[in-house]
C-alpha cells in the first residue's frame, strides 16, 4: 500500500513540475514580446509515443514524456502497438478527464480514443489541439496496464511562437 502512495506522489510531483515549467515558460515568453527565444520546432512534429519502444507494458511513459517535452499545439502523438493475438496483450488509448482519474488510473469517466486494433501499422494519431492538460493511459485489463505497467502520461502543449 505504501508503494502505491509513493508512486502516486512521485507521478503527481513529476506532472506538476512539468505543468509548472510549461506555465513559467509561457509566461516568460509572453512578457518579452520583442525577445522571444528561437523556437526550432516552428511546425508541428509527429512524435511516436515511447520512441523505438512504442506503446507497451512496462515502459515508464511519464518519464518518457518529460524527456521528450516540450510538446506544442498541433503536435501529433502516434501510438503504435501490436494488435491483439495469442502472443501479445491488447493495448488501447484512453483520455482521462482529470488529474485525479490519471493518478488513480480510474477509467470510469475516461474516453476511449483508440481501441486495441487501431495501433497497428502506422499507428493511431492524436493531435494536441488545445492548450490544456491531456491525461493519456492504456485502459486494458480495467486499468491494470495503467496502474502496474506504467502506461500513462500527461502533456500540456505549449503555444508555438513564430517570428
Amino acid at each position: 500500500m505504501g508503494f502505491k502512495f509513493a508512486h502516486q506522489g512521485l507521478v503527481l510531483v513529476l506532472v506538476a513540475a512539468s505543468m509548472m515549467g510549461v506555465s513559467l515558460a509561457s509566461r516568460e515568453w509572453g512578457s518579452h514580446h520583442r525577445h522571444r527565444p528561437n523556437n526550432h520546432t516552428a511546425s508541428p512534429k509527429r512524435v511516436i509515443v515511447g520512441g523505438s519502444e512504442n506503446w507497451h507494458f512496462g515502459v515508464n511513459y511519464t518519464d518518457w514524456s518529460l524527456k521528450n517535452a516540450p510538446f506544442y499545439l498541433y503536435d501529433t502523438l502516434v501510438f503504435k502497438y501490436d494488435p491483439p493475438s495469442n502472443t501479445t496483450f491488447p493495448h488501447s488509448v484512453y483520455l482521462l478527464p482529470n488529474m485525479k482519474s490519471f493518478l488513480n488510473c480510474d477509467l470510469r469517466k475516461a474516453k476511449v480514443i483508440a481501441n486495441p486494433t487501431q495501433g497497428s501499422g502506422n499507428g493511431f494519431e492524436f493531435v494536441l489541439k488545445k492548450r490544456k492538460p491531456y491525461y493519456l493511459a492504456c485502459g486494458e485489463r480495467n486499468g491494470f496496464h495503467c496502474r502496474v505497467g506504467l502506461m500513462k502520461f500527461a502533456v500540456v502543449p505549449m503555444r508555438r511562437w513564430r517570428h
